[in-house]
């Protein structure tokens, strides 16, 4: 029998997306970005998100049906972001969903877009449950073991802001465009690391929790201190103290994957892995520093395709698959959820579990 062919939406932040796939192949794969509608906002603005998200989705689908080389009658369910995100964004896609499934008389299934990105390992490398994932993104830090399409156990994450929004925040404090990582990584290219030497925040406390708002702070106090002395910022100045930031982020990040490791380990997996996925998983400096982590301790390292690590709707239509081979499926009451956390036992973090935090 023929794996199903599922239909993916995504809408969560700025980027609307519609994926088909079958089993573990992508036939088509539409990312429409919106960062030319948010340029002179220094962020996502959820009302010029949402608009755009309903303007936009159903013509995805139709790239995607027409990339595929099927019709919309040939999809045999429709996988949706349910939540975390910005509310407005998310109901678009659901709403759409909604139809979709009605008129067509299939079924549907809301996805937490976290579990999209930490099922992806799964869709790109067949990796085996139990793994380690760290999720790593603009609005999210996690460590998470991953045990299903349902049960994650949170080990740690940031208690205020992300890396992605580090960065971000970074870039906008040095006058660098946006996106902030690809940026700042690029500058950090060509600068000295050790001239500055900033913060690596929450090492000198125990488990896996992380926190990156003093981080940005300390850059701009160093930030400030050099404009006051110098009346400005010199080119290699920005590159130091990008590179000086980007190793604070790599350090910190590699020591927490070290303790929640440890952690993971504990359970015996028979094939230990660890999974990254997440825009900032694209940083070269912290995919590097991580691949040490696995090599001095057994892991096996892996990271999907950068265009499979930021936001897309085939991790969607992906997580909807295994959803579904579960017996897992909703009705007309599916809502949209600004948050959702993956591990509904462990206790809230603070300013985490919801999309879109780059405003």
């Amino acid at each position: 029998m023929n794996d199903p062919l599922i239909l993916g939406l995504e809408s969560s932040c700025d980027d609307t997306a519609a994926a088909l796939l079958r089993g573990r192949e992508i036939l088509a794969s539409v990312v429409e970005g919106q960062s030319a509608l948010h340029a002179d906002f220094g962020g996502v603005v959820p009302e010029i998100a949402a608009r755009a998200h309903a303007e936009r989705l159903d013509l995805c689908v139709e790239r995607a049906l027409e990339q595929a080389g099927v019709t919309l009658s040939e999809v045999d369910a429709i996988a949706v972001t349910a939540g975390p995100g910005l509310i407005g964004g998310v109901l678009s896609g659901v709403m759409l969903a909604k139809g979709l499934a009605t008129g067509l008389g299939k079924p549907m299934v809301g996805v937490n877009h976290l579990a999209g990105h930490a099922l992806t390992p799964r869709l790109t490398d067949g990796l085996r449950y139990p793994y380690l994932m760290l999720l790593v993104s603009g609005g999210h830090c996690q460590f998470l073991i991953v045990r299903g399409a349902q049960d994650f156990t949170r080990l740690g994450g940031t208690i205020d802001d992300a890396p992605g929004e580090a960065f971000d925040k970074t870039a906008r404090l040095l006058g660098l465009p946006q996106p902030g990582g690809p940026s700042v990584e690029a500058e950090a290219r060509l600068g000295d690391e050790r001239r500055y030497r900033f913060p690596r925040p929450l090492l000198d406390r125990p488990g896996c929790d992380l926190s990156f708002s003093g981080l940005k702070t300390a850059l701009m106090r160093q930030r400030d201190k050099i404009v006051a002395e110098k009346n400005g910022l010199t080119r290699q100045d920005r590159a130091d103290l990008c590179a000086g930031f980007q190793a604070a982020v790599r350090d910190t990040l590699a020591e927490k994957t070290r303790r929640a490791v440890a952690l993971y380990l504990d359970e015996q997996p028979g094939a230990p892995a660890l999974a990254v996925a997440g825009g900032v998983a694209a940083n070269m400096a912290i995919r590097g520093a991580l691949e040490t982590v696995c090599t001095e301790t057994g892991l096996r390292f892996t990271a999907p395709p950068l265009a499979l690590c930021t936001d897309n709707a085939a991790m969607i239509a992906y997580a909807g698959s295994e959803l579904l081979a579960a017996g897992a499926e909703d009705d007309m009451t599916l809502a949209a959820r600004p948050r959702w956390p993956l591990d509904t036992q462990a206790a809230p973090l603070i300013g985490h579990g919801r999309k879109g935090a780059k405003a």
